[in-house]
């Protein structure tokens, strides 16, 4: 059950997933930084493609307010490989497979396609402050406003 209650101000919870490369990424270890966390359908898909190439080219709008990005998908290690060199993308990319952490970001719910109805990621973001607490939650967001929210919610 997606948790549709989090909200700007109250603390991000903490996760540890494995990136592309199979390393283990806590959200934790980026205290005293600002986090965009982005949660995305699939690897390699027109809007999840555009959601991750906006960040990209914002990326040094992104780090000048000393941010950084992570993207979350249910997508293994090898399909983050692959779509994160075919775009050149300059963030890490990590493994959500029981989409556990989704779930806890209000990001996993009912969606559906064609008339058929099934569950999956909705695209959303949060971006995390440097103390941990939430200044940006974005759920059911396009890939296009996903990243101007996000770099808004930096600029404050």
């Amino acid at each position: 059950m997606a948790n549709l209650l989090l909200k700007v101000g109250d603390l991000a919870p903490d996760f540890s997933l494995p990136d592309e490369t199979g390393q283990v990424v806590r959200l934790s270890d980026y205290r005293g930084k600002r986090v965009i966390v982005f949660f995305y359908p699939r690897d390699d898909t027109a809007g999840c493609t555009r959601q991750a190439c906006g960040f990209r080219d914002s990326y040094a709008d992104i780090e000048a307010q000393g941010a950084l990005v992570l993207g979350v998908s249910p997508d293994n290690e090898v399909s983050h490989r692959k779509f994160k060199e075919k775009f050149s993308l300059p963030f890490t990319l990590l493994v959500d497979l029981d989409h556990a952490v989704a779930e806890r970001y209000g990001a996993w719910g009912e969606k559906q396609n064609y008339g058929r109805k099934y569950m999956g990621i909705i695209r959303s973001h949060v971006v995390v402050g440097e103390d941990g607490r939430l200044l940006d939650v974005q759920i059911q967001v396009s890939p296009e406003d996903s990243v101007a929210r996000a770099l808004s919610a930096l600029a404050g």
